[in-house]
């Protein structure tokens, strides 16, 4: 007899989490400002390139991209105490208004001739210094809504809405600068934030906000990850992870090229394999919380780095775009794994802070990373960065492993 469609989403991981009264109101200002986000990685850098000196594209190009990210580490590490008062939903609120002022600035200073590259970089660097304290409210918001068995359901439909955003933002960013300009691209942008502002500002309910023991702890989040070996150990993992695959983003683009056939055709399928994996991977994360979690995190750094070893073997392209689509199908189970352990292990009055710092250090990874990319690249060569790349994720994998493992026997 066939499974009656209602009986399987009654018995889906995420019903819990798209029925919720709050979440039912809050996911859809939440997918436009993904969607808008998705459509500004093409955006920075194409506007960056458009109004850059021609012989200084290439850093200012670099130098956009970084502002873009980097100053919301800053911005975790030094605005705890001020924020320290806000509401889960009054961060997000307050990182949302912040990036739809300064990227709104940047459409309408270039209309009147009066953005130059050096404001440009500006007010991409005012638009990101709250952002770790936004992502800390949304999934801190997420925490205190739903229960923690839903945790990991509820992180996974967070990063799923992010993947489906990074496959259809950049064509429709495409579309967009061919009729209006970049800057038309990031006036858009601007205009979901305003969205998501006005969606945590009035969907959330009064009585989520902070109870008045809560705001005057005074810890602070890199303290709670100092003193709990659990959460430094995965913080630790998380930015060696991400550090060691950033050379990726240098070194696959230059091996592509090297290479016979279409170039830019090959590396848009890279990435647009890894990009469908990690759709796929969104959907199936929700169905793994009966997984030992910190093993789970392990076992798939472990796997990825093993995906990743065809391109640095020089595979065929299928098996290597493959290999891409694989890793790409585990990237989203070990954001969400990571963060529900975040979720469960951090004192729960000081879970903003915590997950603001810890953001603060994965934002600084993956460009580390790529800034070291470029020497590995011109000391070893494009496949070989891509190999090392590969066999030192795998290695730092079984590393962790068995470090966890040791751990786990010494304590009483």
């Amino acid at each position: 007899m066939p499974l009656k469609p209602a009986r399987t989403f009654s018995t889906s991981p995420y019903r819990p989490v798209i029925t919720h009264p709050t979440l039912r109101r809050l996911l859809p200002g939440f997918t436009v400002s993904s969607l808008g986000d998705g459509m500004a990685v093409v955006a920075v850098s194409w506007l960056a390139i458009e109004i850059a000196p021609a012989a200084q594209r290439g850093v200012w190009v670099a130098l956009a991209a970084a502002a873009y990210t980097l100053s919301g580490a800053v911005g975790a590490v030094l605005l705890g105490r001020l924020l320290r008062h806000c509401s889960p939903a009054r961060l997000v609120a307050a990182d949302a208004l912040l990036r739809a002022t300064a990227l709104g600035a940047i459409p309408v200073c270039h209309a009147f001739g009066m953005l130059g590259i050096e404001l440009y970089v500006v007010l991409l660097a005012a638009s990101s210094v709250l952002h770790s304290w936004g992502q800390a409210g949304v999934y801190t918001l997420l925490a205190r809504l739903l229960p923690e068995r839903d945790h990991l359901a509820g992180n996974a439909v967070l990063s799923g809405i992010g993947s489906l955003a990074t496959v259809f933002g950049p064509p429709l960013a495409g579309a967009l600068i061919l009729r209006g300009g970049a800057a038309t691209v990031i006036a858009v942008d601007a205009a979901t934030f305003l969205v998501l502002a006005a969606t945590f500002l009035f969907g959330v309910p009064h009585d989520d906000a902070p109870a008045p023991w809560e705001s005057g702890s005074r810890a602070g989040g890199f303290a709670v990850i100092r003193r709990t070996p659990a959460l430094l150990g995965l913080l630790a993992l998380s930015f060696a992870f991400f550090c060691l695959f950033g050379p990726v983003y240098v070194a696959l683009p230059l091996y592509v090229s090297d290479g016979p056939g279409a170039p830019a055709a090959v590396l848009a399928a890279f990435y647009t394999a890894f990009g469908v994996g990690a759709v796929l991977g969104s959907a199936l994360t929700g169905y793994l919380g009966r997984l030992p979690m910190r093993a789970a995190t392990t076992g798939i750094v472990v796997a990825f780095g093993v995906l990743m070893l065809p391109v640095g073997l020089g595979a065929p392209t299928a098996v290597a775009v493959a290999g891409f689509a694989a890793a790409g199908l585990l990237w989203p189970p070990y954001a969400a794994l990571s963060t529900a352990l975040f979720q469960r292990s951090a004192p729960r009055d000081l879970l903003p802070r915590t997950l603001a710092a810890s953001s603060a250090v994965r934002v600084l990874a993956v460009p580390l990373g790529t800034a070291l990319g470029g020497p590995l690249v011109a000391g070893l060569g494009a496949r070989e960065t891509l190999l090392v790349s590969a066999a030192s994720i795998a290695v730092l994998g079984l590393a962790a492993a068995g470090a966890a493992r040791a751990w786990t026997h010494r304590r009483p």
